[in-house]
């Protein structure tokens, strides 16, 4: 049900309170008139100013309807603002509680009143259960209600010198009935809200899910792009510059095609340059300000927190490495600090990036909680995360390798190790 359900069903209910309330005063006054009753005129007054102490109340906002109408419709108003409804909260959350609570103590009041000049003002008891029970806690409300109920019941029992099972039943059954239908209103309210704010986490969660897949997919075709031109454009242009460089070496200095060559040569050059720069362009973002290390270090620091402390080394003398080989790395890295913030419950993590002569390796340890590894860690289940089938399978697309150790209770460490070989294009360029 939504807000202005609740708004059309909350006015109809305090209508009826209203209607039900000011009708029982004005049969109390009828009744005393038509049947001359001693106090008439007492009772007239007395009930013209309970409607007019009831009316200044219900003007001013202070009661609601049967229950607690009006706070459903507030809390509904109120949205993700709302959520918890326990007693001490939901008094606190009704606007001017306290004037409330005397207003209710001066309806009783005068209400008291009418009780010891006549006895049909008994039947005003029924609209009180649901005012006390909506501007009090349920602590105090049940018990005002049952006060509310024994004062009518020894109104009857004063009034009419005799003892009847209707005087009994009657009230004692109107408070039950007004107890359970507030409580259990109360209680599917609370449900009501309890899955509102799961349909809103869901749809949050559902739109941060699809964020996520649109950036994972833009990064990917980005990676996969900057592949494909490094390895087709760029070799591609490369070779052309080191076959036109050694064609320009051959030919006399004073041969026609020299010039030609050279300048073939050259915007060979220019192009590869292109080329690299269009793979610069599409790594990824930790990639495009600085060095694979550099990248590793805001990563670290990124994933430290309150409860995980990640650091990070370099060991070796650093050298540049091809912009596959440092995106391999360093999707590795975030893969497996994921697995280890969401998995490992560990407190401590080290990455380490190693460069040796012919291969480069990164280290990433923990320790956590530890898995088997000849089983299925928790991250290949689908649970989300690189898993450890891409990692390897990254590596060995490069030449490289990737182990696992672990145990339960022991932690994990995890190594890629990727060869460094420049080719001789490269070099000679």
């Amino acid at each position: 049900m939504d807000s202005r359900s609740h708004t059309h069903v909350t006015a109809a209910l305090r209508l009826c309170l209203h209607a039900l309330l000011l009708g029982l005063l004005a049969l109390v006054a009828v009744r005393a008139v038509g049947e001359g009753a001693p106090h008439a005129g007492a009772v007239v007054a007395l009930t013209l100013v309970t409607a007019g102490v009831y009316g200044a109340g219900a003007l001013a906002g202070r009661p609601g309807p049967a229950g607690a109408g009006v706070r459903a419709g507030a809390e509904v108003r109120a949205g993700a603002e709302v959520h918890a409804i326990s007693e001490r909260q939901r008094a606190s959350m009704r606007p001017g509680s306290r004037a409330a609570a005397l207003w209710l103590a001066a309806l009783c009041a005068l209400w008291l009143g009418l009780l010891v000049l006549s006895p049909d003002a008994l039947w005003v008891a029924f609209p009180l259960y649901f005012l006390q029970l909506h501007l009090l806690p349920t602590r105090w409300g049940v018990p005002a209600v049952v006060v509310t109920a024994a004062a009518a019941i020894t109104s009857f029992v004063v009034h009419r010198q005799e003892i009847a099972p209707g005087a009994f039943i009657g009230p004692l059954l109107g408070a039950a009935v007004a107890i359970a239908t507030v409580l259990g209103y109360d209680a599917l309210f609370r449900e009501s809200e309890r899955r509102r704010e799961l349909i809103v986490e869901l749809v949050a969660t559902r739109a941060e899910l699809a964020e996520a897949e649109r950036t994972a997919g833009t990064l990917a075709e980005r990676e996969r792009l900057a592949r494909e031109i490094h390895d087709t454009l760029a070799q591609g242009l490369s070779s052309i510059q080191l076959l036109l460089r050694a064609a320009e070496r051959t030919l006399p200095g004073n041969a026609p095609a020299a010039a030609h060559v050279r300048a073939a040569r050259e915007a060979a050059q220019a192009n590869l340059a292109e080329a690299r720069s269009f793979v610069r362009a599409l790594t990824p973002p930790d990639l495009e300000h600085g060095s694979l290390a550099a990248a590793l270090e805001r990563l670290c620091a990124r994933t430290t927190g309150p409860d995980l402390t990640v650091r990070f080394a370099v060991s070796g003398t650093p050298v540049e490495l091809p912009t596959p080989y440092e995106v391999a790395l360093l999707r590795t890295a975030q893969s497996a600090l994921a697995n280890t913030v969401r998995h490992a419950r560990a407190g401590r993590a080290e990455i380490t990036l190693s460069f040796m002569d012919t291969s480069v390796a990164l280290d990433v340890v923990d320790d956590g909680r530890g898995f088997d590894p000849s089983g299925a860690p928790v991250a290949e289940r689908g649970d989300g995360g690189f898993g450890l089938p891409a990692m390897r399978s990254r590596a060995a697309t490069l030449g490289g390798t990737l182990s696992v150790e672990s145990a339960p209770g022991q932690g994990t460490a995890l190594a890629v190790t990727l060869p460094v070989a420049v080719p001789t294009e490269e070099r000679a360029a």
